[in-house]
């Protein structure tokens, strides 16, 4: 087992629903230039955790996977957009490359699924995240953050949800 570094935050989700309300604490503490980067297997409730990022970041759009598409746009009255962007099918970092992830960052938070598919070409500041299936209602969620303004992000989200 590996040790967690004590920035690092570690919480177990018992349902859907309590993992949409974790991703509505982070959302709602999200802003233009930060980049969420997520990992596990399929099914392991990444798209899940997002829809609620989403929703506590105040958006009105409905939260889908982009899988096919790859990049959904998700937008709040104030005019915020928030990208969500599924690595799964980028046949190489460098192919993710001309998808102008910068641009996106200037404009509002990104999300990135399957992450690991495109590390060469990410920021070395990202708060990662990596969901493990435990079983059918059981996920674990680790939240690891590189960078100081995500340090801030995991800390404010460990005492939003748990108090300390």
């Amino acid at each position: 087992m590996a040790i967690l570094q004590s920035d690092t935050v570690e919480c177990f989700s018992r349902s859907a629903d309590q993992s949409k309300r974790f991703g509505m604490r982070l959302g709602n503490l999200l802003q233009a230039g930060d980049l969420i980067c997520f990992s596990g297997e399929l099914g392991a409730g990444k798209t899940t955790f997002i829809q609620g990022i989403a929703k506590g970041w105040g958006s009105v759009d409905p939260v889908t996977s982009p899988t096919f598409v790859l990049i959904n746009e998700y937008n709040r009255m104030d005019g915020g957009t928030l990208f969500h962007f599924d690595a799964y099918r980028i046949g190489s970092p460098w192919e993710a490359e001309e998808l102008d992830l910068e641009r996106m960052l200037q404009r509002g938070p990104l999300l990135i699924e399957w992450a690991e598919r495109i590390l060469p070409i990410l920021p070395k500041e990202i708060l990662w995240i990596r969901i493990d299936w435990i079983s059918d209602e059981h996920r674990q969620i680790t939240i690891e953050p590189k960078g100081a303004r995500n340090i801030t992000l995991a800390q404010t989200f460990r005492h939003r949800s748990f108090g300390v």
